[in-house]
């Protein structure tokens, strides 16, 4: 079977762990330090939390942008295409989710939508970068600038990047375009550390705020055994350890590879399948460069397809499962045309570091085959 997931894990993983259990200090310490600072420098941009998950990161941006002096209660946009860690963040948080279409065309918000829902109750905006297309990011500052004309209050946007490691907008990575970023180092992404998150934040008051937030509020760089902490604002056990920190380093080193393989993949079945007969491919920008973490697909009579894959010896998913349809979201529900038509329609195919190019002209030659 040729799988759609597999774990990226350096050979020099292993020994960099054994370091850090042999020093006698595992938890977050100097390794967590050397990792944010590398991160910081792939990324350019100093501002950056790393955590234990990207769940924790969606939670704690969430708590950043609605938990402050006298903020009114309000709601969060969200999309439902999405892993359910994106929206049940937002539940931990206690905020309502008001449900925003998403485009077939992209699996991204549907952002003609999105503009229309924003209203003076928004607190938040969460978008996700499916598989690692970039959401238009130009077009949704333009959206919050009309937002903020006609109610004079800009919501905040937080990018779930989980998708989306080594992924550019304009050139540029993200993490840099003037919102909250969250990436996820859990065990089958670009990057992993078996598992960890990163916050990237736009303001150095955000920064030093989550810095404490992640552990109860209380600095750690300040001298506790001589004097009692004093918390002003409670906080979580949010925090990355040296042992997630280090294989973190060691598969930073290869990253640019792995998504350049991604990226060779994806590219080859652009060509492959390009006019095949009963699917569509994913719409994207020229603009923008994508990581691909999977290369989906809109098809027709999926089960039929899946079931031909699942023949073959192929790996297939449609990976997440739409979260509005969850009983626990059940009174927030709405009309989604968008999103129901993905929901009979989306399936994703390996497209991954690990596929030889038989492998992948495999994958091409079956689908093309029919099903």
């Amino acid at each position: 079977m040729i799988p759609l997931f597999k774990v990226a894990m350096s050979e020099s993983a292993a020994g960099a762990v054994a370091d850090v259990l042999a020093s006698g200090s595992v938890g977050q310490g100097p390794l967590v330090k050397r990792f944010e600072q590398a991160l910081a420098e792939r990324l350019g941009n100093h501002r950056v939390v790393t955590v234990n998950s990207a769940t924790a990161g969606l939670h704690l941006a969430l708590r950043l942008v609605t938990d402050e002096p006298g903020q009114a209660p309000g709601e969060v946009l969200s999309t439902p295409l999405t892993f359910e860690a994106t929206n049940f963040a937002v539940l931990a948080n206690r905020l309502p989710i008001r449900w925003v279409d998403v485009d077939p065309q992209t699996l991204n918000v549907d952002l003609d939508d999105l503009a229309r829902k924003i209203t003076p109750a928004t607190r938040a905006i969460m978008i996700v970068h499916f598989a690692g297309f970039p959401v238009d990011l130009a077009r949704l500052s333009r959206i919050l600038d009309d937002a903020e004309a006609a109610y004079g209050v800009r919501p905040v946007v937080i990018e779930d990047c989980a998708h989306a490691w080594g992924a550019t907008y304009q050139g540029v990575p993200l993490g840099n375009h003037g919102n909250i970023s969250v990436f996820s180092f859990q065990a089958i992404k670009h990057l992993t550390c078996v598992d960890g998150g990163l916050l990237v934040l736009p303001e150095d008051g955000w920064h030093r705020r989550a810095r404490l937030l992640r552990w109860f509020g209380i600095d750690r760089e300040a001298d506790r055994l001589r004097k009692a902490p004093e918390v002003d604002e409670w906080g979580y056990k949010f925090h990355m350890n040296d042992v997630n920190a280090a294989i973190g380093l060691a598969n930073l080193a290869r990253v640019d590879e792995i998504v350049a393989r991604h990226r060779a993949n994806a590219a080859f079945y652009d060509r492959a399948l390009a006019g095949a007969p009963g699917l569509e491919i994913i719409r994207r920008s020229e603009h923008h460069s994508p990581s691909y973490w999977v290369y989906p697909l809109r098809v027709q009579n999926r089960n039929a397809f899946v079931k031909r894959m699942d023949e073959a010896g192929i790996a297939v998913s449609q990976v997440h499962e739409r979260n509005d349809r969850h009983p626990c979201v059940r009174q927030y529900r709405a009309l989604l045309p968008g999103m129901d038509r993905v929901a009979e329609e989306l399936i994703c195919i390996p497209v991954g570091w690990w596929l030889s190019e038989r492998d992948r002209q495999h994958v091409a030659d079956v689908i093309r085959a029919g099903w």
